[in-house]
């Protein structure tokens, strides 16, 4: 996903409401910028250091900015728009960096499904049948490079779960993929100190056949990329 003209440098003063973080730009204007993370952004923040943003020419937006990439406490990028993580595997299937995910000669998004209702991230089709996959934007990285999902209890997430495993008992593949946006994670696992009954769920559906899977994210003012699957502990 390459960034065209690559993303604006600012400097993060405070995210706050969510939704809103203040930067300071290099000529020392202080300007407010749209947070598309509704998460926690736990060891994402560190006041004072270098962000980048996307800026939108659209009139009607009260926002221009767009916060894209953060620097972390440890000096790490963490891509915090979890809006571009569908994208960054769509693309990464396309172009074959996902192995596992070959083969599909249609990829769809958001089509809903299951019984509660559920809107699938991305729907691959193809003649050895349907495969669902559902995306979560990893950016918790906790000691040694331990990336963790959720950053905040998630009764969202394991309702998708159990949408997954639902899609195997009728005979499809379905698979969640962990798109960690964050330089620094080398594996992944389920928050469980934060959500235990997502983590229980995850062993749950994994032993009845939901496919698991990671990948990170190489990190850039000008692009973010897909690159190399890491190893996920169930």
């Amino acid at each position: 996903m390459n960034f065209d003209p690559p993303l604006a440098e600012g400097r993060l003063l405070r995210r706050y409401k969510r939704f809103l973080a203040d930067v300071e730009l290099p000529g020392g204007e202080q300007v407010t910028i749209h947070c598309p993370n509704t998460g926690s952004m736990k060891a994402c923040l560190a006041e004072g250091s270098p962000c980048w943003f996307s800026v939108s020419d659209n009139p009607k937006r009260k926002y221009s900015r767009t916060w894209e990439i953060a620097t972390t406490p440890t000096g790490d990028l963490a891509g915090v728009n979890t809006g571009r993580a569908n994208a960054l595997v769509e693309e990464a299937i396309v172009n074959g960096t996902i192995a596992e995910l070959q083969g599909y000669e249609r990829v769809r998004r958001e089509v809903p499904y299951g019984a509660e209702r559920s809107r699938i991230d991305l729907l691959l089709e193809g003649a050895a049948g349907n495969c669902y996959v559902e995306v979560k934007n990893v950016t918790l990285c906790e000691d040694e490079g331990q990336g963790l999902f959720p950053d905040s209890v998630s009764s969202r997430g394991t309702k998708h779960l159990r949408e997954l495993a639902a899609m195997v008992a009728e005979g499809h593949r379905a698979v969640l993929l962990f798109c960690a946006q964050h330089t620094g994670i080398r594996r992944v696992s389920a928050a469980a100190e934060i959500d235990p009954l997502y983590a229980q769920t995850l062993a749950e559906v994994a032993a009845q056949g939901v496919e698991v899977y990671a990948y990170q994210a190489s990190i850039a003012p000008d692009a973010i990329a897909l690159r190399t699957p890491l190893p996920v502990i169930i």
